[in-house]
C-alpha cells in the first residue's frame, strides 16, 4: 500500500466519522442539551458550523486524493 492509499483511507474514516456526527438526532448536539434557550443554542450551533465546515474540507481533499490517484 502506498501512502496515497493510506491517506485515502483515513479521510474517508474520518469523513464517515464526521457526517455521523452531524446527525442531530442521536449526534453529539442531541447529547449535549435539552432545549434552544440562550447560551446553550450559541454554542451547539457553532460546533455544529465547525464540523459542517470541516466535512467541506475534508471531502474536497478526499476528492482531490482521488483525482491524483487516478492520474497516477
Amino acid at each position: 500500500m502506498d501512502y496515497l492509499s493510506i491517506a485515502q483511507l483515513v479521510l474517508s474514516i474520518v469523513l464517515i466519522i464526521i457526517i455521523l456526527l452531524q446527525e442531530r438526532s442521536s449526534g453529539l448536539s442531541g447529547a449535549f442539551g435539552g432545549g434552544t434557550e440562550g447560551g446553550t443554542y450559541q454554542t451547539r450551533r457553532g460546533f455544529e458550523r465547525i464540523i459542517f465546515g470541516a466535512t467541506i474540507v475534508i471531502a474536497v481533499a478526499f476528492a482531490a486524493l482521488s483525482l491524483v490517484d487516478l492520474i497516477k
